[in-house]
């Protein structure tokens, strides 16, 4: 009677766990990245395409003055010292104007995948 219960209780947590593993959502395997973009000579850097939510993106200030990443819908304002760095993590897909408060030229967009 003891190896009859094992057997099932194995049958079991095999079905449990392939059940939980069906159930987890496309693209949930997939570990979130850190990406860098530079601040240099009055500009941001090249942004990365294939932004996800959960990536984070890594601003460095290589410039002697301050300078923002700012989202136009106000999502998020990194303020970044000369020679600083900040972080922001991607929470949520769309698409996301960005500026610098204290540079009008300073300018770009990021996209962000679901």
């Amino acid at each position: 009677m003891m190896s009859v219960l094992r057997a099932s209780v194995s049958k079991a947590s095999i079905v449990a766990m392939a059940a939980s593993a069906v159930a987890l959502p496309l693209g949930a395997a997939a570990e979130a990245r850190d990406y860098q973009v530079a601040m240099a000579n009055m500009a941001y850097g090249p942004i990365p395409s294939g932004l996800r939510v959960g990536d984070s993106i890594v601003w460095v200030n290589k410039d002697s003055v301050p300078h923002t990443v700012t989202a136009r819908d106000h999502s998020f304002d990194l303020r970044i010292g000369p020679h600083q760095q900040g972080r922001v993590t991607l929470t949520k897909a769309g698409t996301y104007q960005i500026y610098c408060i204290l540079h009008s030229p300073m300018r770009g967009t990021i996209t962000v995948g679901g």
